[in-house]
């Protein structure tokens, strides 16, 4: 199995580092009364954007993984069912639907429309069904040899803090439902609490994968 860049890797765990601290920001900022809207609303819109870099990076990294990788044509990369491949597209697709929602949600805000759930933005529930599949998957042994090879030490922990985290971005997607008959949202504090606790988790997780200076390349061909 290819082994990721160390380099390529560090890259990613800032991207992630830095957009996960957007997120965590973005909560705060909504329900401060001395802020505009907009400023939460554009850090989340900034964290969603770090968050698709990171992992368009992780992508890359899982591009041609498994078995004989490397050997694979550009079509068989595409269709294998390698689970760290899996694992990435499927992130990736849902940081594009947190793209999209957290822009939606910034034009929404700089309109005329008042604010007064100070809910600014919450996980959608596509991406957050798309991130608690793709943790799921990357909880195996397989991805985490494949992604953690050299942090082996803590790669269960990475691991477990992006399932909580998005096991808490799913709960902020419920929160937020809104209920027709009232047309409020089912709880406040729900979505609001699991935006922040998820992003928290994400914030360690991608902290703990990014690469020590005693690092070991080695460490990527130890049994699991």
């Amino acid at each position: 199995m290819p082994t990721p860049s160390l380099r390529a890797t560090a890259w990613m765990g800032w991207l992630f580092v830095i957009g996960s601290a957007c997120f965590v920001a973005g909560v705060p900022l909504a329900m401060s009364t001395s802020l505009a809207p907009t400023v939460s609303a554009a850090t989340f819109f900034i964290g969603a954007l770090f968050f698709t870099t990171a992992s368009s990076v992780q992508l890359k990294l899982a591009w041609r993984s498994g078995p004989d990788g490397e050997s694979l044509s550009t079509f068989e990369a595409v269709v294998s069912r390698a689970p760290a491949w899996t694992s990435s597209w499927i992130q990736w697709i849902g940081t594009l639907f947190f793209i999209g929602t957290t822009l939606a949600a910034w034009i929404d805000v700089a309109g005329v429309r008042a604010v007064s759930n100070q809910v600014i933005w919450r996980p959608d529930a596509v991406g957050s069904v798309l991130f608690l599949v793709s943790s799921g998957i990357a909880l195996m042994p397989d991805v985490r040899r494949h992604r953690h090879g050299h942090a082996r030490d803590r790669s269960w922990s990475i691991s477990s803090l992006n399932m909580v985290g998005s096991i808490f971005f799913g709960i902020s997607a419920v929160g937020a439902y809104v209920v027709p008959a009232s047309d409020a949202l089912l709880n406040a504090r729900w979505a609001n609490g699991g935006t922040l606790l998820g992003a928290v988790c994400f914030l360690v997780g991608a902290a703990l994968v990014i690469p020590r200076r005693t690092a070991s390349k080695a460490a990527a061909q130890q049994e699991w």
